[in-house]
């Protein structure tokens, strides 16, 4: 489950609103104020459906891998294509040695 900060923060990546992720997660805007505020802990379904309608719009929530937690940006389909094209473009493969 995500944290009232990654909320906090996926909500600016993805230039969404309080009150447009209160319809979309059908909670009430009082409960992400007070969640991202760190002021109250939802209820972990009003919590997996911030989640998931944060997910929807585009935000990627990444786990405390030794790293620790955060949130990106997903991209498109159209976007990795976009990047895989990029990355082969660089010709053959040779060691990097300067003399």
């Amino acid at each position: 489950m995500i944290t009232g900060s990654q909320c906090r923060a996926a909500r600016a990546l993805i230039d969404l609103s309080r009150e447009h992720l209160a319809i979309s997660a059908d909670v009430s805007l009082e409960t992400i104020v007070r969640f991202e505020r760190k002021l109250a802990e939802p209820m972990d379904g009003q919590v997996f459906a911030l989640q998931s309608a944060l997910e929807s719009a585009g935000a990627v929530f990444i786990s405390d891998n030794g790293g620790g937690i955060g949130v990106r940006l997903k991209f498109t389909r159209s976007e990795a294509k976009r990047i895989a094209i990029l990355e082969n473009e660089g010709g053959i493969v040779a060691p990097d040695r300067v003399p």
